[in-house]
This record gives C-alpha cells, structure tokens and sequence, in this order.
C-alpha cells in the first residue's frame, strides 16, 4: 500500500511540476510583458468575431504565428514578419494553433484587406481558393429568391450559390470578417538579436 501512495505521490508532482512549466510559467511571462508598440485592442465586433473564431475552431487547421526566416520560409510566404510575445497582449485565450492545413493567419488583415473576399471565402472557400480544403460556413449567412434591404449582399458567383438567390451575410459572419481584418501585425517592432554563444 505504502508503494502505491509513493507512485501516486510522484504521479501527482510530476504533473503539477508540467503544470508550472509549461501552463503557468508562459503565463507569467507573456503577462509581464505590454502590447507592442502600434498593437490596438480589438473592436467590440471583432472581439465578437473572435470569440466566433474560438467557437468554430479555426485554430485546428490555422496558426497565428508567423516563424522567424531561421525557422521557415513564413516571409517567402508573405506571412509578414516574425511574431513577438507583445503581438498577443490582447488575445485571452491565445489562438497560436499548432498546424498549418491552412494557412498562417496573423496578418491576414494586410494580405486580404477585402471584406467581400472573406465573406465569400466563408460562405463557399472554392469560390475564390480553388482546390481549398477548407469547409464552408453557409449557416452564417442567409439566401433568397427577393431582394432584401438592411443585410450585406455577397456577390458569390453563380456557380457556388442556388440559382436565382442572394446571399446575405448575418452578423456572425461580418463579425469574424471584422476580426480576421484587425488581425493586422505590420506596425514595426524591435526584435531581441540572440547572442552568440561564448567558446
């Protein structure tokens, strides 16, 4: 009996041990740290959006980090340039990803300023990425057969929608938009150079 407290008991601070390393010590570390310079908080909508983002999760396919050159071609890719911890101040939780089926996300403010593009990527991906893997999201958006006033008409072409309706965009929809929009991390900041390892 005494042995199995003894492994429980190590069981349990071994997990607590990875707990503080890998939960709580990151933790501290980013929260001690400010926004970077240039670094906005997001607007209600797109913390609305954001929240959407969480709830879809978006970041099992996307990532939102952007590798320095040393690690990867992410600048080859037009991914912008290398996150910082400063870049994340205002993202509680932090939606980092760990895959990249799609591609990065951090900057896909700069990359694609266009709100139609996203709308109609949302809707239906293959109308404007042919070959993307990505699934649609038709539920947040609503179609008819008559015009109607006060949604956000999305010009979806033909081929992608049923023939003789309009796709309007609900707000859920305008609020990721909004969100993927202020995902923008092109305001310039001073990175650490690593020093050189002394002989």
């Amino acid at each position: 009996m005494e042995r199995l407290l003894s492994i429980v008991a190590g069981a349990a601070l071994v997990l607590m041990f990875s707990a503080m390393m890998l939960v709580v010590a990151p933790y501290l570390q980013i929260e001690a740290m400010g926004p970077s310079e240039g670094l906005k908080p997001y607007s209600e909508q797109a913390q609305r959006g954001r929240d959407l983002y969480v709830e879809l999760g978006c970041m099992y396919c996307h990532t939102q980090q952007p590798r320095d050159p040393s690690f990867g071609p992410d600048n080859l890719r037009g991914w912008g340039r290398p996150s910082v911890p400063g870049d994340y101040y205002y993202d509680s939780p932090h939606q980092l990803g760990t895959m990249r089926t799609g591609p990065d996300l951090m900057n896909i403010g700069v990359r694609q300023p266009s709100d139609d593009w996203h709308l109609i990527h949302l809707y239906q991906p293959r109308a404007v990425v042919p070959g993307s893997i990505m699934p649609g999201y038709p539920f947040l958006f609503a179609t008819s057969d008559v015009k109607v006033s006060g949604f956000r008409e999305v010009p979806v072409s033909d081929e992608f929608k049923e023939p003789g309706r309009t796709v309007y965009a609900l707000q859920p929809a305008l609020d990721l938009v909004a969100y993927l929009k202020e995902m923008k991390r092109d305001y310039p900041v001073s990175v650490l150079e690593p020093k050189e390892e002394q002989l």
